[in-house]
């Protein structure tokens, strides 16, 4: 469910090879927030999702054709891009302090603690499902590896994936059920849909209610968002990322390996019933790592492409401001499905929920491009840097430094 955070670099790029890398990471992140917001967004729209069951209100053939493909092609992945880049960002964080010859510890702990905040207002005012909170508390432990080797950080990497993994499937072949109790499942997704349809003070303590369950799905996403961290800071440091002309085959290998096992274990997740299935839960954590290495990939060597390098002006302003548009697209989704706006939880059919998530997409990508054209930063990535620097960084593009 979630959202690497990284502000743009304030340095200028030494070269126009830098600014094409700075400004393809800013295009993939804002790939991450459309995969991001079509997960995101059933859980918004129903309260069944997070009871782990259907909305028996919604399904027909289409409706469930369409909760496999989100299943099949983005949950899971997009949480996994997300946490890449945020271990990559931190490598270009600790690069902009090794130049200065600062130390990033004070600074990275300020900015976590930020984060943190942000994260427990996200969850009881927007959204339960937030992942912000988590980020800042892995990130602590991404600091504290900040000087580890490549190999090291790959090695522990593997490692966290495989023992979720391995611990999950122990839990299936142990006929472990996630969702013992269907029909209570079932009513209270039902409680849940109807808590959604209220005022801001019913859907603050839903939000609150359902926090404890939140905490269960964190002991398998935080270990594998931390692994995501750890591909991406190895990936920082070998300038991954920096030369894709370079690094073509590579890239390609990814490809070659991370679609035929990742889309296979996604066949199985889809199939099994997602998150809701220990069997389908283990395929996804073991394979859904590979197949969002591959989304990267292809992204990266198609915004090399004279095609691409159009989609890239049109997405790294999005991209740029992700926290803003990432707390954007809860607040809007709130606004379309909750009582506190429009109270369409529980009255749209998944095809039209995904259809509204690119509606709110395309419009986050007018707004971006409209704001970057005038300031430094978006607002909450603004917050962040005054709250991290402990003074107001100036935000008008034209203000002097």
């Amino acid at each position: 469910m979630s959202h690497s955070i990284k502000d743009p670099p304030v340095e200028s790029p030494a070269s126009s090879g830098t600014l094409s890398r700075i400004v393809d990471v800013d295009a993939l992140r804002a790939v991450a927030l459309l995969f991001i917001l079509v997960v995101n967004i059933a859980f918004f729209a129903s309260g069944y999702p997070f009871q782990l069951v259907p909305d028996p209100a919604h399904d027909s053939w289409g409706d469930q054709a369409v909760l496999w493909l989100v299943e099949l092609l983005f949950t899971m992945k997009a949480y996994l891009l997300f946490s890449f880049l945020f271990g990559y960002s931190f490598t270009l964080q600790l690069d902009s302090a090794a130049r200065r010859g600062v130390d990033i510890a004070p600074r990275f702990r300020r900015r976590l603690a930020g984060l943190f905040v942000l994260g427990i207002l996200h969850a009881v005012l927007l959204f339960q499902g937030d992942i912000l909170a988590t980020y800042a508390l892995l990130g602590l432990v991404l600091l504290a590896m900040r000087k580890v080797r490549v190999g090291t950080a790959l090695r522990v990497a593997v490692l966290l994936t495989g023992v979720i993994g391995f611990v999950l499937a122990l839990a299936a072949t142990s006929g472990t059920q996630l969702v013992t109790d269907p029909a209570s499942a079932l009513a209270a997704g039902q409680r849940s849909t109807e808590a959604l349809q209220g005022g801001i003070g019913t859907l603050i303590t839903e939000h609150v209610r359902q926090l404890p369950a939140m905490f269960g799905t964190l002991l398998v996403q935080g270990p594998l968002a931390l692994s995501a961290f750890l591909f991406g800071y190895a990936a920082g440091r070998r300038r991954l990322l920096t030369d894709v002309a370079g690094n073509r085959q590579l890239l390609r290998r990814v490809q070659q390996l991370g679609y035929p096992i990742g889309l296979a274990g996604a066949v199985v997740f889809a199939s099994g019933g997602g998150t809701a299935n220990l069997t389908g839960l283990t395929a996804g954590v073991l394979t859904a790592p590979l197949l969002a290495a591959a989304y990267a990939a292809t992204l990266l060597q198609f915004f090399q492409t004279d095609r691409g390098r159009r989609v890239v002006a049109v997405l790294a302003p999005a991209g740029r401001m992700s926290l803003s548009n990432y707390l954007g697209q809860s607040l809007l989704c709130v606004l379309v499905f909750t009582g506190v706006g429009l109270g369409l939880a529980g009255a749209v059919a998944p095809p039209v929920v995904v259809l509204i998530a690119v509606a709110i997409y395309c419009a986050q990508l007018a707004a971006s491009a409209a704001w970057m054209a005038r300031f430094r930063y978006g607002p909450m990535e603004w917050l962040l840097r005054a709250w991290t620097e402990q003074r107001w960084p100036r935000l008008r593009a034209t203000d002097p430094a």
